[in-house]
């Protein structure tokens, strides 16, 4: 009822939890993420995925690293790149995506091991709702993943999860796209995103 009343009473708008799952999985057919169960999207596409159970020490641990973030929206922000990390390590095992590189591109996209831009936004994204799920984003919304780059303009497509920061509306690109294996996510105002 709180988070009804606060929505109300904001002046910015925010995608609800169903337009993020239905804009970031369904056109995927991808099962919406839950605390207990998340699918990778891995090889280009989505083109493979994997169901990883998380278990309670699963978030326990996203717990005990969101902790640090309990101050700010700066240090949530922060803890949440953090979260990737360790997020994306423990995916690996189940997904098979062990040392992935950063910015992936056509020379990967036969490699199932891989990630493109569609599949580290929809992971990513996976993560955010998680975390939103078990209460541990006090600063932040989770939205709809967000592209850039029509190759009319001379930049390819290009995917990122986002935040929305409560106090002020201000969109976040939380980009784990552009990292290599077991680092934190990159993030960083989504006018900045997009203009890269």
């Amino acid at each position: 009822m709180a988070s009804v009343l606060w929505a109300l009473a904001s002046p910015f708008a925010f995608a609800g939890t169903a337009d993020v799952v239905a804009a970031t999985f369904d056109a995927y057919s991808v099962v919406a993420p839950t605390p207990e169960r998340v699918i990778v999207c891995h090889g280009f596409g989505c083109k493979y995925r994997s169901e990883v159970a998380l278990s309670a020490a699963d978030r326990a641990k996203l717990a005990q690293i969101m902790a640090g973030g309990k101050g700010s929206a700066v240090a949530e922000r922060q803890a949440i790149a953090g979260a990737w990390a360790w997020f994306d390590k423990r995916i690996a095992t189940d997904a098979g995506t062990r040392n992935h590189v950063a910015a992936a591109g056509a020379q990967y996209m036969f490699d199932a091991n891989q990630f493109d831009c569609v599949d580290a936004s929809r992971n990513t994204t996976s993560l955010l709702l998680v975390l939103d799920q078990l209460g541990l984003l006090r600063f932040h919304a989770v939205d709809v993943p967000k592209s850039r780059g029509a190759f009319i303009d001379g930049r390819p497509f290009h995917y990122t999860a986002v935040l929305r920061e409560k106090a002020n509306g201000i969109e976040w690109a939380v980009d784990s796209w552009t990292r290599a294996y077991g680092q934190p996510a990159e993030v960083m105002t989504l006018a900045r995103w997009l203009s890269s």
